[in-house]
């Protein structure tokens, strides 16, 4: 994914699904939506409520849906890109224009536009408490710019970074993942933040 400042910018850059994104484009912009940039990427709101967004990657390209676990999903197109994670958002996964559906997809951001109408949303659960593990609370006890650092940055980010050494099964990837976001919190991104 790339940090574009417009849509016409990302999909110009778009090495791998140009032609499919326009695509999705034209059918997004003949609904009540709104276009616009969020993360870097397309994205489509509805009464100053994110509603959907396009990105391309290496092997698909997708629409998601913010709201997306509230849709009814009829055609079973809609998965949890990151189980256990994600409360609200839906991927609908494409790997060829083939799997581009028009009345399909109007009917998903009909419905999704009518569970803004509605009031209704699922809200991230920002009541998760902060667990940081002993191997990263060892790297910053090494490290005191990085601790320094780690404090200074938002809760989001805080879990993220924690939560991505906790994920790790072995204590040789949990070494190479600190090795690796070290440099990042020092300088305060996030560790998605290339994705946005």
């Amino acid at each position: 994914m790339q940090n574009a400042k417009s849509v016409d910018d990302y999909i110009k850059k778009e090495k791998s699904w140009p032609a499919e994104l326009k695509k999705l484009r034209e059918i997004m912009l003949a609904t009540p939506l709104e276009e616009t940039i969020k993360w870097g990427a397309p994205c489509y709101t509805y009464n100053g409520k994110n509603v959907v967004g396009l990105v391309g990657f290496k092997d698909w390209f997708t629409l998601w849906f913010h709201q997306g676990a509230l849709l009814k999903d009829e055609e079973k197109v809609l998965i949890n890109a990151q189980d256990g994670k994600t409360k609200a958002l839906r991927q609908w996964r494409m790997t060829s224009a083939k799997d581009i559906k028009p009345s399909t997809i109007k009917a998903y951001v009909k419905e999704a536009i009518s569970i803004v109408d509605e009031g209704r949303e699922l809200k991230p659960d920002r009541a998760k408490r902060l667990v940081v593990g002993p191997e990263l609370k060892a790297a910053f006890a090494k490290d005191k710019k990085a601790d320094v650092a780690f404090k200074s940055l938002k809760p989001g980010l805080k879990r993220e970074y924690a939560d991505y050494i906790k994920d790790a099964k072995q204590a040789a990837t949990k070494d190479r993942r600190i090795a690796k976001i070290l440099p990042m919190i020092k300088k305060g991104v996030g560790l998605n933040d290339k994705y946005k």
